[in-house]
């Protein structure tokens, strides 16, 4: 069953500037793309290695970016809360293999990321209980769980 286009009549008519629409912008040679979110504007783009200019983080940096921020800020969150004594929480992630052979054969493979390392390191005077606690929180991690569970993509008009 599929599902009917998401309309103006919606509430969101997709235009850029609407609520909650992420707008990219690619218009010159090479793979620098503008983006433009929550009233903010950045860069993507590819190493100069595979025809890209370097101006900005690979769109799978942004996705593990994303994994990584949603994890410390989920932790630091927690740990507030509880009132725990976290002072940093520091998250380091790593796409593994790395996708630059995905994204050099796109076209005739199935391509994405297989694995995501993370290592997270707690900084404070905790207890082993709270930081036992926190990493078990840490899988918690929105972003995480949405990516573990599938997303679909659809095209609206």
């Amino acid at each position: 069953m599929t599902e009917p286009p998401i309309s103006a009549a919606d509430g969101d008519s997709g235009a850029e500037g609407s609520a909650g629409w992420i707008v990219t912008t690619s218009d010159g040679p090479g793979f620098r793309t503008d983006v433009t979110g929550g009233g903010f504007t950045f860069i993507a783009d590819e190493p100069v290695s595979v025809g890209g200019s370097g101006a900005g983080p690979t769109p799978y940096e942004y996705l593990i970016a994303a994994v990584g921020s949603c994890t410390a800020m989920t932790v630091r969150m927690y740990a507030t809360r509880k009132q725990w004594p976290l002072e940093r929480v520091v998250v380091r992630m790593r796409d593994t293999p790395p996708h630059i052979k995905d994204c050099l054969e796109c076209a005739t493979s199935a391509v994405g990321v297989r694995r995501i390392d993370r290592t997270i390191e707690l900084i404070g005077p905790l207890t082993d209980e709270q930081r036992k606690r926190i990493l078990q929180i840490a899988d918690r991690c929105p972003v995480k769980q949405t990516l573990e569970r599938g997303i679909q993509i659809r095209n609206v008009e």
